[in-house]
This record gives structure tokens, sequence and C-alpha cells, in this order.
């Protein structure tokens, strides 16, 4: 294998582990990305993940909830996933931790940056849950700041999608696809890939962006690999 990345943050959407039934935690799908991971872990990549909320929580149901317990509730979401996945990851040998934003101690770790960087270096796969601890703040965010926090070579974003486009494939057949972007093409054509604040905070500290789908066999360690799958922001 010719890997070109030392250590990579993977950033799970909550939607692509609940699979086809759009809702909660799929749990055939919820095995393939741990499998999937367990093929870096086991090439001796240093993995971290961000995961989302979306399959439980997307945000404000009524005007009249107050912002802050709306991102809150949806910090508590991804926490679920994040311990689903560290579930299935135990469940096939993988050394895994969840350190979360937010102190809930009989459950997980509280998030800390050396302790984080330490667990990678001795081959432990970390779960960073409740993304930044704070409202107003998405997990795309949560990610792009973890990311640059551990020193990552990459952002693997593993979507239900398999690239960038400029508008949605599945409502408009003549959605043009990108190969290649730059960070301030995100923020110029407004793509959607992530929010502004994790976009400027990758353009920032020159992370680079690899988005391609999760759902696709194999396409994890082909990201890896340096392979031109999906779309390579940078």
């Amino acid at each position: 294998m010719s890997k070109i990345y030392r250590r990579v943050l993977l950033k799970v959407s909550g939607e692509a582990l609940a699979g086809e039934q759009k809702f909660g935690i799929n749990e055939e799908m919820t095995k393939k990305v741990a499998q999937d991971i367990k093929e870096l872990h086991d090439h001796g990549i240093e993995t971290a993940i961000v995961v989302g909320g979306g399959n439980f929580w997307r945000g404000r149901t009524s005007k009249d909830m107050d912002r802050a317990t709306a991102d809150y509730m949806g910090m508590l979401a991804t926490v679920m996933n994040a311990m689903a996945l560290q579930d299935a990851l135990l469940s096939i040998g993988v050394k895994v931790k969840v350190e979360t934003a937010i102190e809930m101690r009989e459950i997980a770790e509280p998030y800390a940056r050396r302790k984080a960087i330490s667990d990678l270096e001795h081959g432990t796969v970390v779960i960073f849950g409740a993304g930044t601890g704070n409202p107003f703040f998405s997990t795309d965010t949560a990610a792009a700041l973890r990311a640059t926090e551990i020193d990552a070579d990459v952002i693997l974003l593993a979507k239900n999608i398999d690239a960038v486009y400029d508008k949605d494939p599945a409502i408009y057949p003549d959605a043009k696809k990108f190969d290649e972007l730059t960070y301030m093409d995100i923020i110029d054509k407004d793509l959607k890939v992530m929010d502004l604040t994790a976009a400027t905070l990758c353009k920032d500290n020159n992370i680079k962006i690899h988005v391609f789908a999760l759902a696709e066999e194999g396409n994890l360690m082909r990201a890896v690999e340096g392979e031109k799958i999906g779309t390579i922001i940078g």
C-alpha cells in the first residue's frame, strides 16, 4: 500500500450512519464504516473521527426553541453516534476511545489535545464527540478545529454523495461535478460542502479536504492512497 497520509481526520455525517433508513443508526452501515476504519488502522494510519448528529437531530424544530438549547441537543446526538461507532470498532478488535468536548465521564473521556495526540501515536482510534462543546458551531467546524489541533494531514469528508457539485445532482441531472476546488471556490460559489467558518479555518491552516462517498466499497482506503475519487479541496 502506498499511503500518502500519516494522520487523518475522518468526518462522518450522522446521515451516513443512518444509511437508507434516513433516521437513527443502521447497524450494517455502522459495521461497514468500522471495517473501513479498521483497514486504515491496520495499515498504521493514525485515525481520528468526528461524527455528526443529523440522523437524530437537525437543529431547532420550531422558532420558539432557543438556538443554544437546540445546538446542545445536537451535541448529545453526536455522542450517541460516537458510542455506536466505538462499539462497532471494539467488536472487531480495534483500540478506540471516545473523547467529548462536554464532560460526561461515565461514558467517555473529556477531550484534551495532548492526550488525543498521544492516543493516536500509540495506535488508538480517537472519536471526538459533542462537536466543539459550544453552541452556534457545526460539526464541520469541529472537524476543522480538531484537525488543526492534532496536526492532521487531511480531512476525509465522508458523505452520502460521491463528490462536490454546483447544485444538487439528485434534483438537477445537469449538475456539474468538481474534481478539484480551492478553499475560495467553496466560499465564493457557496457550494455547501461545509459551513463558511469551517472552510475558513481549513484555508487559514492549509488543511486539505477530500470529499467522497462513504457507501462505496473501498473508498476510504482509495482516498488515503491518493486516488482521485470525489473532490479534493486545497
